[in-house]
């Protein structure tokens, strides 16, 4: 039965090499080497929410008319998880705190949960790559707030997928950015 798996699993893999899977991209984050100060000592990042075309696995691109389109390019990772980890790393190296992606790894609470939705996530085919959303910072004792963010980043259109994973990378960390500044002081 393990000899038929595993001849299966080698036609499978043989049939993708032989149709030409699609090439896939890692977004690669710029270097943090400033710091902002926060307020608490531990922060949990929830799952971020994509809207449905952020999460999906192609790389897409929305013209001024407002429609996708697609290339056939991956992310190289799901871009849920990608965002919520990226956001995660970027808050820890600029704050120097723990902070850590849902679920919290560690045996004692974090001192602020931070929830964000994303309503777009996308780069455009003027050369913009937007990002706008809500957040929601949780605290166990203190002020609760929450508040929205609208965030640009500009970019070269003919780049191509390498080009908008660039962009997707720059405008996680102008998030964390803005997120320690206006939600987690």
């Amino acid at each position: 039965m393990n000899m038929l798996k595993s001849v299966a699993a080698a036609g499978a893999l043989a049939i993708l090499a032989a149709c030409g899977a699609p090439d896939s991209i890692v977004v690669q984050s710029p270097a943090i080497t400033e710091t902002v100060p926060i307020a608490f000592t531990s922060v949990e990042v929830r799952d971020v929410s994509l809207p449905t075309y952020a999460s999906a696995d192609e790389i897409a691109q929305q013209a001024p008319d407002g429609t996708l389109i697609t290339s056939k390019v991956l992310w190289a990772d799901a871009p849920e998880r990608a965002v919520g980890l990226e956001l995660s790393r970027h808050l820890a190296r600029l704050s120097g705190k723990r902070v850590a992606s849902e679920p919290w790894p560690f045996e004692e609470s974090p001192s602020a949960t931070l929830d964000v939705r994303f309503s777009d996530l996308i780069a455009g085919t003027d050369g913009v790559f937007r990002a706008t959303g809500q957040y929601f910072v949780g605290v166990f004792q203190g002020r609760e707030r929450s508040g929205a963010f609208d965030l640009a980043v500009a970019y070269d259109p003919k780049g191509g997928p390498a080009a908008i994973a660039r962009a997707r990378g720059q405008i996680i960390v102008d998030l964390a950015k803005y997120l320690a500044v206006n939600g987690l002081r």
